[in-house]
């Protein structure tokens, strides 16, 4: 099997050489603007209690915004997950009445209950559309593509916000590219210039040369213990893009009045400095071990997306396996070689966010860190594994040469 790797990774120079060169891209990028705000040790110091006149904070974000080329931005440690950053971007710019539409069917399990098309009584009591924003979809064009002629038609001027997930989810389609989120940016802003254009940017950082936020998009967030984060972060997310709209998450996760301004940091300034600095790197090497996946898989016979060839966007890779025993493998195979709780057998089980039964393979320093290599999957057809992460290609590469020897054949 390793003979199998090998031969792969040799057959890659181009695709790697690509990503490498989106890396040293974006490594300049965040160097630069660590040099223009002059981030020096002082910065790595927190505040207590209420964390007012907090300086690193202040230049912390400064360093986001530029990097991802906006007004604002801010980094906390507050937010608990990507979804709850993502929440706090709705319910900070939507009120009673104002519409949100997806523009990619239905966005994943975890922003359906935040939204309010899926969860118990309670959960819709407490999200968008139990406290009145309406909301609509546009559904992908045969299950698997951005349906533009119809999102034409869907916005008009009761159009307040467009959610754009860029990565794909728990679904089988595509995860949107650079010039598709520019695209759906342009056709909004035609029908509505008012429209926001809000990017969830999970697993997308730093795996194209631009940013969301540099095509059209209003706002962009994401999670400190995905891409960005490079591995270290502890916790928290980041939402950047016009100030208006960062302002108002900001006011979301606070209080009106306390905004940005408040929050005490709890000494993660310098872990959120360097996780950001060593974070193109890392995500260089999680695509990397991505795209040898999907070489592999697709030589042995197994179904991947995206192909090794095509372009990426973020760093999830699916392998599909078509019954749920593989898929179970896949996943104990990565837990088993995973540096924490590798002697951990995971099983398939409900998980709060989720309608399905979801295993799921995570022997990571971070808890959750899916910029860590990972894997999982819903027990459901055509039982689908989602493989992401990896801090160091040779780490990939040793889980792919276990995998193959349970899964191949």
């Amino acid at each position: 099997m390793n003979k199998l790797i090998k031969d792969a990774e040799k057959s890659l120079t181009k695709e790697f050489e690509q990503i490498e060169d989106i890396r040293d891209y974006n490594q300049e990028k965040v160097l630069n603007a660590f040099i223009d705000n002059k981030v020096a040790p002082e910065h790595f110091y927190t505040v207590s209690g209420y964390g007012h006149d907090d300086l690193g904070r202040e230049v912390l974000d400064k360093v986001f915004a530029d990097v991802f080329k906006t007004e604002k931005a801010i980094a906390r440690i507050h937010f608990a997950s990507g979804t709850h950053t993502l929440a706090c971007c709705l319910f900070g710019n939507l009120r009673y009445g104002d519409k949100l539409i997806s523009v990619a069917g239905a966005p994943y399990d975890t922003m359906q209950e935040v939204i309010g098309t899926a969860g118990d009584e309670e959960t819709k009591r407490s999200s968008l559309i139990g406290n009145g924003v309406l909301y609509d979809e546009v559904p992908l064009k045969d299950g698997t593509d951005i349906d533009f002629e119809k999102l034409e038609q869907t916005i008009d001027k009761t159009v307040t916000m467009v959610l754009i997930q860029r990565s794909k989810g728990y679904s089988t389609r595509k995860s949107l590219s650079m010039e598709t989120i520019e695209k759906i940016c342009e056709i909004v802003k035609s029908k509505n210039p008012d429209c926001i254009c809000f990017v969830d940017n999970c697993y997308g950082e730093f795996v194209d040369y631009k940013e969301p936020t540099e095509v059209g998009a209003d706002l962009v967030a994401g999670s400190l213990i995905k891409n960005i984060g490079g591995g270290i972060v502890e916790a928290g997310g980041y939402v950047a893009g016009k100030g208006l709209y960062v302002d108002r998450t900001a006011n979301r996760l606070t209080a009106p009045g306390i905004g940005s301004e408040g929050g005490a940091m709890f000494n993660q300034h310098r872990l959120i400095f360097q996780g950001l600095f060593m974070a193109p790197s890392v995500v260089c090497d999680a695509v990397k071990g991505a795209v040898l996946a999907a070489k592999i898989f697709d030589e042995i016979g197994y179904d991947s997306a995206p192909k090794y060839y095509e372009k990426r966007t973020d760093i999830i890779q699916n392998i599909t396996f078509g019954s749920p025993e593989p898929l179970e493998e896949f996943c104990r195979t990565i837990q088993s070689l995973s540096p924490v709780n590798g002697y951990v057998t995971p099983i398939p089980e409900y998980i709060p966010g989720y309608e399905d039964q979801v295993i799921m393979a995570g022997g990571t320093f971070i808890e959750g860190s899916t910029i860590e290599l990972s894997a999982d999957g819903p027990m459901r057809p055509p039982y689908t594994a989602y493989m992401q992460g990896g801090l160091n290609y040779a780490h990939v590469k040793i889980a792919l040469s276990k995998i193959l020897e349970k899964v191949a054949y």
